[in-house]
C-alpha cells in the first residue's frame, strides 16, 4: 500500500487518522463539535464529516482547526505518537544571538500564535528584540540574577520570579546589566492576522 511523503499513514486512510485525532483533540479540550466548530469558525457539518473520515478538507479548513485545537496541522494528519516523548537537555534548537546569548526553544513542538523561549544571559550581555506583528503581547520573566528589558522609551528591571507585560509589537532590548549570569524565559503571543 502507498504512503504518503507527509505522513506514515496509507492516503486511504489519512481521512480516517485525520477524524480520529481531530476527535480525540476535541474530546480532550471537553468540547462539542459544535463549539469546536465556531473556535475554527467553519460549519458544524464540516467539523462533523472530518471526524467521520468522511471529508476532504481544504487547506485553509485545516489550517483553521489546527488553531482552534492549538496544535499543527502536521498533529492533525499523522499517525498518534506515544503519550509520552522524552527530550534530553541540548535536544530541542537553540541559536546564539548578538554574540553571547543563547535563546532555546523551550518546547518541541509549536503552539500556534505563540513563541516560547529561554534566554541565557551571560554577564553584561544584551539581546536587541525584534518587533513583532502589530497587536502581539510578551511576556518576560526572571528565573534567575537580573535582566532589564527597556521598551518604549522605559525601562523596567526584573529579578527572580518578577514578570513583565508588555507589547511585543515595538523595539525592545534585554540586558544583563550584573557580574554574574541571568536566565529568562519569554512568552510571545502573537496577534492573529485576519
Amino acid at each position: 500500500m502507498k504512503t504518503t511523503a507527509w505522513t506514515d499513514a496509507p492516503e486511504s486512510d489519512v481521512s480516517t487518522v485525520l477524524g480520529r485525532n481531530v476527535r480525540q483533540l476535541r474530546e480532550a479540550r471537553a468540547l462539542t463539535q459544535a463549539q469546536a466548530a465556531k473556535l475554527a469558525e467553519i460549519p458544524r457539518a464540516t467539523w462533523a464529516n472530518m471526524e467521520s473520515g468522511a471529508a476532504n478538507p481544504t487547506l485553509a479548513v485545516l489550517h483553521r482547526v489546527a488553531g482552534a485545537l492549538q496544535v499543527s496541522i502536521e498533529e492533525l494528519i499523522t499517525t498518534p505518537r506515544a503519550a509520552c516523548q522524552f527530550y534530553p537537555k541540548g535536544s530541542l534548537p537553540s541559536k546564539v544571538r548578538n554574540g553571547n546569548v543563547t535563546v532555546r526553544r523551550l518546547l518541541p513542538d509549536v503552539i500556534p500564535g505563540m513563541e516560547i523561549d529561554h534566554m541565557d544571559l551571560p554577564a553584561g550581555a544584551t539581546l536587541i528584540g525584534v518587533p513583532h506583528t502589530p497587536g502581539t503581547r510578551e511576556f518576560l520573566t526572571c528565573e534567575s540574577g537580573e535582566i532589564v528589558l527597556r521598551a518604549a522609551g522605559e525601562r523596567w528591571t526584573l529579578k527572580a520570579g518578577d514578570v513583565l507585560a508588555f507589547r511585543g509589537d515595538q523595539k525592545h532590548a534585554y540586558h544583563n546589566a550584573t557580574g554574574r549570569p541571568a536566565v529568562g524565559y519569554s512568552v510571545v503571543v502573537l496577534a492573529r492576522v485576519r
